[in-house]
């Protein structure tokens, strides 16, 4: 079975939600140094913004939307006020990074997004991509995941630091996503696809998409 890189709605729109853990889908390891940080000081999920771009079509960053300054966080309605107005903005679609709206019932959902995308290379792959960009941001070279939110070392080092959530919610994610995937994966006639970037999943994926354009 030929399965597109991205189904979209059949009216030529694509609404394409990306999800893993954080720092998935960035770089292979022989660029790391130089990538890591050329992608880190776009604030962007470098997947996501490579679709958006394809497509032209909006990139959304669910941490933009969700985060206040000082690490403010708002009420559900709130953060669904935030969603709906961002997936408004362009009729064409839009493509958006990030789990958080997967906990908000009725605004995102693989009802509304016509691909999910899910990122799930091992820990080990992209855990040091989250040292090294959380390295940079104390240092103040590149910018915060959102406007106000800034880190300390006491706590980056601690429970509440970006690195040990990855570290303890990987295990959560995987299990998460995966049981997302047995109910509506591509193969079962749903929209969603596992990317592996260790595997060569996502090289091949990239490739299928830039094929998929050229010819429509």
């Amino acid at each position: 079975m030929n399965i597109p890189s991205l189904l979209g709605d059949g009216q030529g729109n694509y609404r394409v939600h990306v999800v893993g853990n954080s720092g998935t889908g960035k770089v292979g390891l022989k660029k790391f140094f130089f990538e890591v940080l050329k992608s880190t000081l776009s604030r962007k999920s470098t997947v996501s913004a490579y679709i958006a771009t394809k497509l032209n079509v909006p990139h959304i960053s669910l941490d933009a939307l969700f985060w206040g300054p000082g690490w403010a966080k708002p009420s559900n309605d709130e953060f669904k006020d935030r969603v709906s107005a961002a997936i408004t903005q362009n009729s064409k679609g839009w493509v958006i990074d990030g789990n958080g709206g997967y906990r908000l019932s009725g605004t995102l959902n693989s009802d509304h997004a016509t691909d999910v995308i899910w990122l799930d290379p091992p820990l080990w792959f992209y855990l040091p991509r989250i040292c090294w960009r959380t390295l940079l941001r104390l240092l103040n070279m590149i910018p915060t995941c959102a406007e106000g939110c800034n880190e300390t070392w006491g706590e980056v080092l601690s429970t509440k630091g970006i690195i040990w959530y990855c570290i303890s919610r990987h295990g959560y994610y995987k299990r998460k996503f995966g049981e997302m995937l047995a109910r509506i994966s591509i193969e079962k006639g749903g929209n969603m696809r596992r990317l592996n970037e260790w595997d060569g999943d996502l090289a091949m994926w990239k490739a299928g998409l830039e094929e998929m354009l050229r010819t429509h």
